[in-house]
């Protein structure tokens, strides 16, 4: 077989007045400015859309003549300009971020994930993990915030997917030819390529670094396939998750321990890393390693900076979703590097991959490492951080629920990522130009009832209308590939209506997701899609993880569908979903169906995207949809259960689902005012935007992990460095003293001076308590009254806590507390005292896993 000698890179040759396109091509914000990938559209509209909407691809394939005609075309070189300004002008202004917090040039946040979903040509994702992260780069680089990403780059990326006649979904796997996508390797100064390594197994791992400009954002992708590695390390950034257990943790390790040592060697300090999900949590071992070695801490020391400095975002509501190595396997790969790099007995080493203090484990858990490794801990919604609690309640022994350290940051969208150009325009013209640099501002989406009803409506109908043009061709082109006859061609013209209430339901076909629950009752279905005066169609789209068949058999059953007569131009299934897809189905259909099985969903962000499109969401009360719903902005199933049996739980929200079409859905679209209007559903999706809008987005997400874990890991950080590092040197020394010393806290006695049991509402109740703290003192401890309705003591929520104040030291190591509690409630009223760490460098007084309660 003859191999190339040498390569050189082609790039493409553009007239000189017309260099700002290669400008305006590298950076992605053109992915959500609409008047730039317009621009690209005039050059050759066809071309665009073959290339997967790639603008170097375009640039590189369109014909010579054409750039020529293009360099002479006032209009185009006026269109090319102003995106040009409007880009610089974008990069310079002053930002959210630079208005409010000026002169703080040491901070930074490094932000880690396995997947980036930024534009369809870019295959580094492959759902909505990977959509929200890109929408959180977006969204930090419109606020103005330092950060910068970290991924991997595959040369496979995510699958593409097929279907065959009989409806199974086929998997194929396209190269990327990642020199003719929006990106640029990243050089030393000599022109070298930069390339780092990592020491895994039994040899040196090399990797390359590319750049991806966002805005004002750079993502660094880590790409493992170049000539100084062995055709087996070559795969390891092959395919997104691809591959075996092995195949993954050698990613992972790519990701996290590569990714901090590429950050580095670009000059940059990481103040602050974020991961999203456990994928990246080898970062925390090599943060240490860093430490340790550039500042001259020890394992303890060099720890608790990372600790007090990283951020640990959690997306799964169930422990199969988490990555879960056998310990021999990290034995294999990270075996040298913690005996020789961190210095840690096994034993202190193995502890770090579980959150079961004192217990022996035989396997590694990457959430556990990250929980460990990073003091702030976050959940997707409200609901997925009551279930993240649940999901490890007990690593937190001893700890009442409501008060187990882990939050929630309810996720967002990117709105200019997702919304249509025409609603888009819409929104500038009445809310005004700035609506989408501060979109988390509620007074400005009050100006949504400026609009004229008529004006929204007409908008959303033509969506509509090419969402059925847009399912059409995709169908045609289905058809042809499978070699269907013109018979089945020309059905696949005729698909949809353009004037029926459509349904969208596209997502990853887990199982948990039900793509069939409205399949249950056929006749009932069929019923409401052919009623000549208010009918319904449906559209679906998503994938199924390669090995998931269970979840492919969900796709077959609704191809299947598709081609019986009574549901064949009504139901339709759109193949290979991907950002492109996922556009026309968001701005498109007026009503979203999510039917999962509660509390399965972490979140969800794909009914958000419908809202400033014109859509409404029809959803169980799961993931972000339990802090959404509200019957004047959408519609439910169910009302929260909970049930043990799934099949019982399927038959009764099918039932659900089907009532509220048939009752409140159907004629709520179909009712028509006087002057022929829709009148009372504008009126929903208007305040849908109104009320939704402002908070469902990546802005005011971005803002809240500022102001909760952003702000506070980075003061921690510098913190820990002042007086020449004393202060990690002292809060490590405290840790050892508080947790060597814990056992010896012992209540004494307590008494209640009050005469009577029995107190009125308003009164105060007052303990004193002798504690006998060993060798610690009361600076090291905090004393609390713990106190609640006695009826409710096993409901932690329930409950309050008073600080008891030190009133006296009685020598031997006792010491006095007394407390107050107000009476605000009438009935029984319980009572304990416990005994917590304090150290203003605390995050939570429960990181250090010790609570004394008394006896």
């Amino acid at each position: 077989m003859y191999k190339f000698l040498n390569t050189y890179l082609v790039v493409p040759a553009l007239p000189d007045n017309l260099e700002k396109l290669r400008t305006l091509a590298y950076n992605l914000y053109w992915s959500w400015n609409t008047d730039i990938r317009e621009l690209f559209k005039r050059i050759d509209r066809d071309l665009w859309d073959s290339t997967g909407h790639n603008p170097i691809m375009l640039l590189g394939s369109v014909s010579q003549e054409r750039l020529v005609d293009l360099s002479h075309d006032d209009g185009f070189i006026s269109h090319m300009d102003r995106s040009y300004d409007d880009l610089q002008s974008y990069l310079k202004e002053k930002t959210w971020y630079s208005k409010n917090y000026p002169g703080h040039e040491l901070f930074n946040i490094v932000y880690f994930s396995a997947e980036f979903g930024l534009t369809e040509c870019l295959q580094t994702y492959s759902g909505g993990l990977g959509v929200l992260a890109g929408d959180h780069l977006k969204a930090v680089s419109d606020l103005g915030i330092p950060l910068t990403g970290i991924g991997l780059l595959y040369k496979e990326g995510y699958f593409q997917q097929y279907l065959d006649s009989e409806g199974w979904q086929h998997e194929r796997y396209e190269l990327n030819d990642f020199d003719n996508l929006p990106m640029k390797l990243v050089k030393k100064e000599n022109g070298e390529t930069l390339v780092l390594s990592v020491f895994m197994a039994d040899r040196d791992v090399y990797f390359q670094v590319w750049e991806v400009l966002i805005g004002r954002v750079k993502l660094y992708l880590l790409d493992t396939n170049i000539y100084q590695n062995n055709a087996i390390d070559r795969k390891i950034t092959e395919t997104l998750y691809g591959g075996n257990a092995e195949t993954r943790i050698r990613q992972e390790i790519i990701l996290g321990i590569g990714g901090i040592r590429t950050i580095y060697a670009l000059g940059l300090k990481p103040m602050v890393c974020h991961m999203n999900e456990g994928h990246s949590a080898f970062l925390s071992l090599e943060r240490i390693r860093h430490f340790m070695k550039t500042e001259d801490l020890s394992f303890k020391e060099a720890r608790e900076i990372g600790f007090y400095s990283n951020i640990f975002t959690t997306h799964t509501p169930v422990p199969a979703g988490i990555d879960v190595f056998p310990n021999d396997l990290i034995e294999k790969y990270l075996g040298y590097f913690y005996r020789n790099e961190l210095r840690i007995s096994d034993t202190e080493f193995y502890s770090l991959g579980t959150i079961y203090r004192n217990e022996y484990s035989n396997v590694f858990n990457m959430a556990h490492l990250a929980m460990n490794t990073a003091g702030f801990i976050n959940g997707v919604s409200k609901l997925h951080g009551d279930v993240s609690k649940k999901m490890w309640v007990s690593g937190f022994k001893d700890v009442p629920f409501n008060e187990i350290p882990i939050g929630y940051v309810t996720n967002g969208v990117h709105i200019r990522s997702h919304i249509s150009r025409e609603m888009e325009d819409l929104f500038k013209k009445y809310i005004g130009e700035k609506w989408s640099s501060n979109a988390a501002d509620a007074k400005l989406w009050e100006r949504i009832d400026k609009i004229p009803d008529e004006e929204l409506w007409r908008i959303h109908e033509r969506r509509r209308e090419r969402l059925v043009a847009f399912a059409r061709r995709r169908l045609i082109k289905q058809a042809r590939v499978k070699g269907g006859s013109q018979a089945e061609i020309e059905e696949a013209s005729e698909v949809l209506d353009p004037d029926v209430l459509t349904i969208g339901f596209a997502r990853r076909f887990a199982t948990y997701k039900r793509a069939t629950l409205l399949f249950k009752d056929r006749e009932r279905l069929l019923r409401l899609l052919n009623d000549k005066n208010r009918p319904i169609q449906l559209i679906f789209a998503g994938k199924a993880h390669p090995q998931d068949d269970e979840g492919k058999k969900f796709i077959q059953e609704i191809h299947k569908i598709t081609k019986e007569e009574n549901f064949k131009k009504k139901i339709v299934f759109i193949e290979n979903y991907d950002i492109n897809v996922a556009s026309y189905l968001v701005q498109g259909c007026d009503v979203w169906l999510n039917n999962p099985r509660r509390p399965l969903e972490a979140s969800g962000t794909s009914g958000m995207k419908i809202i400033a499109n014109g859509g409404l969401n029809f959803s169980i009360l799961d993931g972000w949809w339990v802090e959404g719903f509200d019957p004047e902005l959408g519609f439910k199933i169910g009302n929260g259960e909970e049930y043990i049996d799934p099949s019982y739980q399927d038959e009764v929200e099918a039932r659900q689902l089907y009532h509220e079409l048939e009752n409140n859905i159907i004629p709520l679209f179909y009712s028509r005012g006087e002057d022929n209007v829709q009148r009372k559903w504008i009126a929903m999706v208007k305040k849908s935007m109104k009320t939704l809008g402002p908070f469902f987005n990546t802005h005011r997400m971005v803002q809240e992990y500022f102001s909760k874990y952003y702000q506070a890991a980075f003061d921690k950080r510098l913190l820990l460095f002042e007086q020449n590092k004393s202060k990690v040197k002292e809060v490590s020394e405290w840790k050892d003293k508080v947790r060597s010393n814990w056992n010896h806290i012992n209540l004494v006695n307590y008494t209640t001076p009050n005469k009577e049991k029995t107190i009125y509402v308003g009164n105060l109740f007052t303990v004193e308590a002798e504690l006998n703290l060993g060798y610690l003192t009361p600076d090291d401890i905090e004393v609390q009254l713990y106190y609640g309705p006695s009826e409710k003591q096993e409901s932690p929520q329930q409950n309050k806590t008073i600080n008891m104040e030190l009133i006296k030291e009685l020598g031997n190591s006792r010491f006095i507390y007394k407390g107050d509690i107000k009476s605000d409630r009438s009935g029984q009223t319980g009572f304990t005292i416990r005994v917590l760490p304090k150290h203003p460098l605390l995050i939570n007084p429960f990181e250090l896993g010790l609570v004394y309660w008394a006896q």
